[in-house]
């Protein structure tokens, strides 16, 4: 019998596995696991949200692909709220934003004999994407490397910057828009840690001074993932170009990526409530000076990690060392290699611990 080739071929074995031996060391310690590997939110889903999926969950029907009317008009609202955008962009609900990341390349129809062009260091889905659909990925934070090729089809740009928590200037971005606008390329940036900027603000791809009042070809995906702990509840969307958003809401209706009602309605209570955001960062705030002043005092060099829910460190050597010298010390936290060959003598440590864990932090690296 002739199977057809499995997918899963196509794709590399999934990160975290990796890190599983580290995460039995760390485990084994005295005082218990410290988590600082994958960023999952440990704070509770502000009361607000949770009553509006309560008063949703009595959803017998079908919700729509493209979110309710309520929740369109919210996401837009935040969208000119915090990205700077003016009107006419269009609006899509997603199932998180991993999921749009992932299928971004399919849904756009770009396969084999296209090319997917990605950060250097940087999220290890955007390549997985690429990779799903057929393409070719190349790694670079330089537009003169990608060369004449006509076959360039999507341009992933990621500020503030997973992992290495890298702020690009809106002039950098603007740069990118216009290289890809000549040559009729979508620009997807990923600004999942838009709020979350400490010492640059950060600038979305939406803003006039980067798209110059034009949407033409140009995403921005975001998340409330990390802004208000919903990563269990998978609710992301993507905002830009409405002849793209448009596309993607036609081939989504057919395949069914939808978003929950419960959870269509707990976004719309995200989204138009501020105070649990400004809350929820100055959680963050508060764990980034404490983790930064104990791994400094460790020896290791914060670089980057200006903006973002994470610092990218290094002590100068391969990365696995470094992730071993903390299992041992009950920490566990991610190797650069995972984020792409130019991590190799990085780790990625996230401020999603909770404020007990964290404070236990200073006291494992002295010892």
């Amino acid at each position: 019998m002739n199977r057809p080739a499995a997918v899963s071929a196509r794709l590399p074995e999934f990160t975290w596995d990796a890190l599983d031996a580290a995460a039995r060391t760390a485990a084994a310690h005295p005082g218990g696991l410290i988590n600082l590997s994958m960023g999952t939110p440990v704070d509770p889903v502000p009361p607000v949200i949770q009553a509006a999926l309560i008063g949703a969950a009595d959803s017998p029907g079908y919700p729509l692909t493209a979110g309710t009317p309520a929740l369109r008009a919210a996401i837009t609202a935040w969208v000119r709220r915090a990205c700077g955008a003016a009107e006419g962009f269009g609006v899509l609900p997603t199932i998180g934003s991993k999921e749009l990341v992932g299928w971004l390349p399919t849904l756009l129809g770009i396969g084999p004999g296209d090319t997917v062009v990605v950060p250097r260091v940087c999220y290890p889905t955007y390549a997985d994407g690429a990779q799903l659909a057929g393409a070719e990925v190349l790694r670079t934070d330089s537009l003169t490397a990608v060369g004449p090729t006509p076959r360039v089809r999507l341009i992933w740009v990621n500020s503030p910057g997973n992992p290495t928590g890298r702020v690009l200037p809106a002039a950098h971005l603007r740069k990118v828009v216009d290289w890809a606008r000549e040559r009729g390329v979508v620009v997807a940036s990923d600004e999942c840690y838009l709020p979350l900027g400490w010492e640059v603000e950060p600038v979305s791809v939406l803003s006039p001074e980067v798209c110059g009042g034009s949407y033409d070809g140009v995403l921005a995906v975001h998340s409330l993932s990390k802004r208000s702990n919903l990563a269990g509840y998978r609710a992301g969307f993507v905002a830009g170009d409405p002849t793209l958003v448009a596309e993607l809401l036609k081939v989504r209706k057919h395949v069914g990526m939808i978003v929950p009602a419960p959870v269509q309605a707990a976004m719309v209570a995200a989204l138009g409530d501020e105070e649990h955001a400004t809350a929820q960062r100055d959680r963050y705030a508060a764990r980034r000076v404490r983790l930064a002043e104990a791994f400094t005092a460790a020896g290791f060099t914060i670089d980057h990690s200006e903006a973002g829910l994470y610092l990218w460190v290094t002590r100068g050597e391969e990365c696995w060392r470094s992730v071993g010298w903390l299992a041992e010390r009950g920490i566990l936290a991610a190797p650069g290699v995972f984020y792409g060959p130019g991590g190799e003598q990085h780790v990625r440590v996230a401020l999603t611990e909770s404020d007990e864990r964290i404070a236990a932090v200073p006291d494992r690296l002295r010892h």
